[in-house]
């Protein structure tokens, strides 16, 4: 068994894709349950955010586990896997955990150092065990990547790096307007993104509205972050009264159209208007970018910017970004001794237990060669031969389980089944990469099946 890791990000595909992945909690249910009920799948976990929906898995084989979790991925975004390949990534094993401790720790994101992914991951867990879709497998790494995202961003200065996704657009919204201090703002949405949002505002000093489709959510964040709530009917009233609209509902189909903006616009002289659209799939209609005096920022938007380099962490934030790379090394390093020392705990297990058997036959037959010995005698005996014989097998077990974490060192393991006839195990260990390279991984490459 072995951990793989298959999905889309900012890193790879345009937002117009990743708005085809988006998921609701009842279509993550179902990703969940359709994963390991395939054949090769055993655990998983399925982080969706706005940057990316990526699987987290347990699989009995490399090739077999790609294409289910693919086949999955393919069947949410309505297209094939061939239509997919050029965009999806395949990690495996130490990369799979590397890869997902970097999630964690916000070094993936469209803004480097970004605190909310580690909230998605905790949420993304917490799913999965809900579900039972996680196990002895996916457990330790899913926590060990909670602890090093939070160590990440408590031990070093990440978080200047990389504020959070709104914060970013949030700066776009004041270089086009202004500071929001004193500036009435309407967020759409009262979920994590929407409290994010919200708080985020208000410490900046604006006059934040909240609209929800829950009344009673609204209130609550509302009251919160100081602000008032208002009813997602008088949404028009609102933003046509607001300098910024921010929403990142869960809707699935648009929530702000371009009548509904135009309108707003109408009569308000020279007064222009940000409309930040930060959910997946968008809540507003591209349309409203056409509009005289609305100014767009959405995630395209913040991509592309990324791209281009405008989201590069100066010299400071790269010291940061260096020693969070660093400490990510050193978690994932420990955690694959502590796996690999896992693995052949079993093979150590049979060991000693054929062992036992052993000595118990052999005591058992000495009983009936020599029935009048006496107690004394034969409990000496006993504690005897079970002493030379934990003294034998001490340094094969405890080397195996050290060597265990050396490249190769399964190999081990399997010599001492192999030597003591407890029985052979085979698996394969291919590289990582994209999805088109993985799925044709060359034997006889570094990194490739051994």
């Amino acid at each position: 068994m072995s951990l793989l890791a298959v999905g889309v990000s900012h890193q790879t595909a345009p937002v117009a894709l990743l708005e085809q992945f988006a998921m609701g909690t009842d279509e993550r249910v179902k990703a969940l349950h359709e994963l390991v009920g395939s054949d090769h799948v055993s655990e998983a976990i399925v982080l969706a955010t706005c940057n990316r929906v990526e699987v987290f898995a347990e699989v009995e084989r490399f090739h077999g586990g790609v294409t289910d979790v693919s086949r999955v991925l393919a069947r949410q975004a309505g297209a094939t896997v061939e239509e997919l390949s050029p965009y999806v990534t395949v990690h495996y094993e130490d990369q799979a955990v590397a890869h997902l401790f970097t999630v964690a720790a916000g070094l993936d994101s469209m803004v480097v150092g970004e605190t909310q992914v580690l909230g998605q991951l905790r949420a993304a867990y917490a799913l999965a065990r809900e579900e039972g879709t996680v196990g002895r497998a996916l457990h330790p790494v899913a926590q060990r990547a909670l602890r090093v995202g939070k160590r990440v961003h408590s031990e070093t200065g990440i978080d200047r790096a990389g504020a959070s996704l709104v914060s970013v657009a949030l700066d776009r919204a004041e270089a086009r307007i202004g500071d929001l201090a004193g500036r009435p703002v309407l967020v759409v949405g009262a979920g994590s993104m929407g409290a994010l949002s919200a708080t985020t505002m208000a410490r900046r000093g604006a006059d934040v509205v909240v609209s929800s489709r829950t009344e009673a959510s609204a209130g609550r964040l509302a009251e919160a972050v100081g602000g008032r709530p208002a009813p997602l009917d008088r949404m028009p009233a609102e933003l046509a009264a607001a300098d910024v609209l921010l929403t990142c509902t869960g809707a699935t189909g648009l929530v702000v159209t371009t009548d509904v903006v135009a309108a707003a616009m109408a009569g308000r002289a020279d007064r222009p208007l940000v409309v930040i659209d930060l959910a997946l799939p968008r809540d507003v209609d591209p349309g409203v970018a056409a509009l005289p005096g609305v100014h767009v920022v959405d995630l395209a938007l913040l991509q592309g910017e990324r791209r281009d380099g405008e989201a590069s962490p100066g010299p400071v934030a790269a010291d940061d970004i260096t020693a969070a790379r660093a400490m990510i090394e050193a978690e994932t390093a420990l955690l694959r001794t502590e796996r690999k020392a896992a693995e052949v705990g079993p093979t150590v297990s049979a060991l000693r237990s054929q062992a036992a058997e052993v000595v118990d036959a052999e005591l058992l037959r000495l009983s009936g060669r020599l029935p009048d010995l006496d107690a004394r005698a034969r409990a000496e005996i006993a504690r005897t031969v079970r002493r030379v014989v934990d003294k034998l097998l001490h340094e094969p077990t405890v080397r195996v389980k050290e060597l265990a974490a050396t490249p190769g060192g399964t190999d081990y393991a399997g010599a001492l089944r192999a030597l003591f006839g407890l029985g052979i195990d085979a698996d394969v260990t291919p590289g990582a990469g994209r999805l088109a390279d993985a799925v044709t991984v060359d034997p006889d490459r570094p990194g490739g099946p051994a």
